[in-house]
């Protein structure tokens, strides 16, 4: 039997090891992707640290008790399986979506919205490995002048700040923007936050190299949110109107809490970093008397990947910034505490089997 290497995380004991397991084989339906850059994202960190578990986990990982984490994964098609309807063919480039629809449940048989999407790398073999299997929905064409290091980042790492930006949060033309935590996903929404045109895009971060890159990426102002004058400050940046719509990407508490004090009226808190801790409003009476919102946020839709990967296409976008590093998949277990320990303050390193 051909084997590879692959990444797996025990869910029981939470311990993450790159081992030697065999080949996937594509079924119906499916493709087997030779993965050619994988990035290294938060939520992976949180996966192996145990505060994230699979929402929707397939037979397969209940069965072995294991999975193979990596939800941004780029590389060329290996083998197309039986039953595929799609023109796809060997050595085509592609980038893989971070999730798809479960199948199954009622909404799927209708071809309604999904009620409880799998997640690639959380609730089914994800592309920490040399080879990922991909179902034929969840591809998407890359054109050849697109590196697969920036492809893969863009399913999550890019995707999710801007549906958080163009979606939930609705982000119109001089709206004040605030951006608590400036890593892998605020960074990307400084600068897509910029593209729609927000104004004054303010961002928060306790790294002073965070707030340099923020700076770079084109934020108007970078904030220390633990400065004793940091609520004045963004009263300034705003003229005292405080901010139209504030995004947690740190997946902090206490960010969160801070966030929701400095809304102006009619603004909204949209919560895109993942965290169990509760979401605090000190101020409720101003919070309703503001007519304030809180609104979560998860992931991206299919079209938002689409649409970001003509956006880098075409020069409207330059990821090649946001590529911290590429480690060998071999050691990938160094590449989990140098993004957990923000060692070098990462915005996103890339698994290269």
């Amino acid at each position: 039997m051909d084997t590879m290497l692959a990444g797996r995380l025990r869910l029981d004991t939470r311990t993450f090891a790159v081992e030697e397991v065999p080949i996937p084989v594509p079924g119906p339906g499916e493709v087997l992707v030779e993965v050619r850059a994988a990035g290294v994202c938060l939520s992976d960190i949180h996966l192996i640290d145990g505060s994230l578990s699979p929402f929707y986990p397939v037979d397969a990982v209940k069965d072995s008790g294991a999975i193979t984490p990596g939800h941004e994964v780029a590389g060329i098609i290996h083998t197309v399986g039986p039953d595929v309807k799609g023109d796809w063919t060997r050595g085509q480039r592609v980038v893989l979506q971070a999730g798809q629809a479960c199948g199954d449940c009622a909404d799927c048989l209708r071809h309604m919205a999904c009620r409880q999407p799998v997640t690639r790398g959380v609730d089914y073999d994800g592309g920490w490995a040399q080879y990922a299997l991909a179902r034929e929905d969840t591809l998407l064409p890359i054109p050849d002048h697109l590196p697969f290091d920036q492809a893969a980042i863009i399913p999550d790492a890019v995707s999710t700040p801007y549906a958080a930006i163009v979606g939930t949060g609705a982000v119109r033309p001089a709206q004040a923007v605030g951006i608590w935590g400036a890593g892998g996903l605020g960074a990307h929404a400084v600068r897509l936050a910029r593209m729609v045109g927000a104004a004054p895009i303010i961002a928060m971060d306790p790294l002073p190299s965070a707030r340099e890159r923020a700076l770079v990426f084109g934020a108007d102002f970078a904030l220390d949110p633990l400065a004793p004058d940091f609520a004045e400050a963004v009263r300034e940046a705003t003229a005292g109107r405080g901010l139209d719509v504030a995004f947690d990407f740190a997946g902090v508490g206490a960010a969160r809490a801070q966030a929701a004090s400095l809304l102006g009226q009619f603004g909204s808190l949209v919560l895109a970093g993942l965290t169990p801790e509760p979401v605090t409003v000190a101020d409720s009476i101003g919070f309703c008397f503001n007519i304030n919102q809180v609104r979560g946020h998860y992931g991206s839709e299919p079209e938002h990947v689409e649409q970001l990967v003509g956006l880098a296409s075409t020069g409207r976008i330059d990821l090649a910034p946001s590529i911290t590093a590429h480690v060998p998949l071999a050691e990938a277990a160094d590449a989990v505490a140098r993004l957990e320990n923000k060692v070098g303050d990462p915005i996103r390193l890339i698994l290269t089997p």
